[in-house]
């Protein structure tokens, strides 16, 4: 990717570094990191070099009553105005600056605003939230309501304590995976996977692990299904929980969206999820979930970045099959250490979800250790 703002933007700090070699940088880390757990080579899966983010967010400048997209510049002491910005996908290409240019154009639109935050996907839906320093009226909303129109996208006006929904407050995004099309609704300011073209390898690889497991799936931090959808079709029932109200909203919508009828989504966190399990607690929230029908073989967690806590930890070590999906190589490698105590790693993986930066999202299958 060639980008007239390497080393002066703040978005990407590997910006210095041929794609390959920040790839293969990327892979000497895990591969240290879990050298104790694993020996033999690591799957990469790359990214596109460019038009690969689907979420992106931008500051707004202003200067001489004009709006301009901005960046924390790479010293974090000041800001980067942006002309370019060729890693978001083409979707937001194609409508950005001209986006900006329509805004300019209005002084109700371009007053106060902060930010523009940008949400789209394969499918090449686009909604932007605009994020203002003022409150928003009707003649904002007929103004946004005609720049929607024009470029045929959804607006969301944000304000403090104000949220305006203009059409409708998520896109469909579509995703291949094993050949079959999966449909998911993207909900503005929930969280999803930044690189849809990563995200497919990413599914896949964890669907390659689990496909011939059988029997019942456990997974903890699920979102809004992104794994859960895809691997469901291998297992009898699936308990998928997760902490946020809007994800279980999402995912119980993309179930219907998606045709699928073996999966049941809980609001619990991953702690609350090991105590329903081990029956420390009762939850009125699993209400009409007969926990002793599961028959589980496999679990997957994806969870943030301070990894798992001791209780999901013991929780998960009881499952015969264990896929975790790390965004913090260093907090994947302590957990390690006490889920290899029970099992051993039989596949480790690279997604590069964040090219040009130091991020670095990992995964790993583990099977129980056989007893002599």
């Amino acid at each position: 990717m060639n980008c007239k703002h390497f080393g002066e933007c703040g978005s990407c700090s590997l910006y210095n570094l041929e794609y390959q070699e920040a790839l293969k940088s990327k892979k000497e880390i895990v591969q240290e990191l879990l050298a104790p757990f694993f020996k033999k080579e690591l799957n990469i899966f790359n990214s596109p070099k460019s038009s690969h983010r689907a979420r992106a967010e931008f500051k707004i400048w202003h200067i001489d009553s004009k709006a301009h997209y901005a960046m924390t510049n790479i010293e974090k002491n000041g800001i980067a105005i942006l002309e370019e910005c060729p890693k978001v996908i083409d979707a937001i290409q194609t409508i950005q600056y001209d986006l900006l240019e329509a805004i300019n154009s209005s002084g109700i639109l371009r007053e106060k605003l902060f930010s523009i935050e940008f949400l789209s996907g394969k499918s090449g839906e686009v909604l932007a939230t605009l994020i203002y320093h003022k409150k928003l009226d009707e003649a904002w909303q007929k103004e946004a309501k005609e720049l929607e129109q024009k470029f045929n996208i959804f607006v969301i006006g944000r304000a403090r304590k104000q949220k305006i929904v203009l059409t409708q407050e998520y896109i469909t995004e579509s995703l291949k995976i094993e050949d079959k099309e999966y449909k998911y609704k993207y909900y503005e300011g929930g969280f999803t996977q930044p690189n849809p073209y990563v995200n497919e390898k990413m599914i896949s690889w964890a669907l390659g692990c689990i496909k011939d497991n059988g029997g019942d799936f456990l997974e903890a931090y699920c979102g809004l299904g992104n794994f859960t959808l895809p691997l469901s079709q291998y297992f009898n029932k699936v308990l998928a929980t997760e902490i946020s109200s809007n994800s279980i909203k999402a995912a119980k919508e993309n179930c219907i969206l998606n045709n699928i009828e073996n999966i049941e989504f809980v609001r619990l966190n991953a702690s609350e999820t090991a105590q329903a399990l081990k029956k420390v607690r009762e939850f009125r929230r699993l209400r009409g979930v007969d926990l002793d029908s599961y028959n589980f073989t496999t679990a997957l967690v994806d969870p943030p970045r301070a990894g798992l806590d001791s209780n999901s930890l013991n929780l998960i070590k009881e499952f015969e099959n264990i896929v975790y999906i790390s965004c913090n190589p260093q907090t994947l490698a302590r957990d390690l250490v006490e889920l290899c105590k029970t099992h051993k790693v039989i596949k480790g993986a690279v997604f590069d979800q964040f090219p040009y930066t130091s991020h670095i999202e990992s995964g790993v299958y583990l099977q129980r250790i056989a007893n002599d």
